[in-house]
């Protein structure tokens, strides 16, 4: 039976640089005090008018596909991870369907947030197992800039997140004890209103009105406290239980790319896998929380480091929204 395997890896970033102490100067906060909470110092926002959520997508698919030797025409499938489409409806995965010169193949959004890299991954991974497609371009892209109130009111979110997109290339192969090993999914929907934006939702007969605005209801919520309690138990426990059904042991893991949630978690995961430095990918300093494009991002600079070598065992997790939580293994 085939099962799938990366070939190619690609990203895009916008580049508007935004600092902390940019944030400062339009909230009460501090480069201290956001690095010493999250380890972020910068991120990258987007430019209206040039980026939109699928055009950096289509850009780091481009990037990716040069790499794997490949051209839009050879793409039998997109998944397209994110939780900030252009629009409401249609998804972003047909509006990346339109950049490029793709054959009128299917594409599908993927709304897992933080862990939706992975799932779409997962979906990827799954449709050649079974044989439907051999070439499958997955991508995690995000505009969250513009969500996210620059005030007093909206700082705890808003110094966290940037914009960005990364992307893979999946194919299918023969070769014995390559590609991706598992995948392994989770949810627990008791806590979905623990980080999460509300409105405009579907529940109320309005899905916009101004007072929604005055009292900050289209700005999302997040309990940062109870996301790093859940975020610390079940990053382990996920990578645990893919290793496991692989019949592999925690020191055959060549390279952690975790999702770029908040530093300090980072740093729980690598001391509770005892990894050093060098076994693990952190660059949420440079790029700060890009949700869907974080996991295909950090890959990507690690494999332009050359940080992932033939033969690597590679593990990427990711938590969030949801709540929400995955990893995969993939021997490169």
């Amino acid at each position: 039976m085939p099962h799938s395997k990366i070939t190619g890896v690609g990203m895009y970033v916008p580049e508007t640089v935004v600092t902390n102490n940019d944030l400062s100067k339009v909230m009460d906060t501090t480069d201290e005090w956001i690095v010493e909470r999250t380890g972020i110092r910068e991120r990258r926002f987007f430019k209206e008018g040039e980026d939109t959520v699928s055009s950096m997508g289509a850009k780091a698919a481009q990037q990716a596909l040069e790499r794997a030797g490949k051209k839009p025409e050879d793409v039998d499938f997109i998944v397209f991870a994110t939780l900030s489409s252009d629009y409401n409806f249609p998804g972003s995965g047909v509006l990346l369907q339109r950049k490029l010169p793709f054959r009128q193949i299917g594409a599908v959004d993927v709304r897992a947030q933080c862990s939706g890299f992975i799932y779409a991954l997962s979906i990827a991974d799954q449709y050649i197992r079974t044989g439907t497609y051999k070439t499958i371009l997955v991508v995690g892209s995000e505009v969250q800039s513009n969500v996210f109130e620059k005030s007093d009111r909206g700082r705890n979110m808003a110094v966290i997140f940037g914009d960005g997109a990364g992307a893979v290339v999946v194919e299918a192969t023969d070769e014995p004890n390559k590609g991706i090993l598992t995948t392994k999914l989770h949810s627990d929907g008791r806590f979905a209103e623990e980080l999460y934006l509300e409105h405009p939702g579907s529940r109320r007969k309005e899905r916009f009105n101004p007072d929604m605005i005055e009292k900050g209801e289209l700005l999302p919520y997040m309990n940062g406290k109870l996301v790093f309690m859940n975020a610390v138990k079940y990053f382990p426990e996920v990578i645990r239980e893919a290793l496991a059904d692989c019949n592999l042991k925690e020191s055959d893991i060549d390279l952690l790319v975790p999702h770029q949630a908040n530093a300090r978690i980072t740093v729980a995961i690598q001391k509770e896998f005892n990894l050093p430095d060098e076994k693990i990918v952190s660059n949420i300093d440079k790029y700060g929380n890009t949700t869907a494009a974080s996991i295909p991002i950090a890959l990507c600079e690690a494999w332009e480091q050359g940080r992932i070598k033939d033969g690597d065992l590679i593990a990427i997790a990711g938590f969030g929204s949801g709540f929400m939580w995955a990893s995969a293994l993939i021997r490169w």
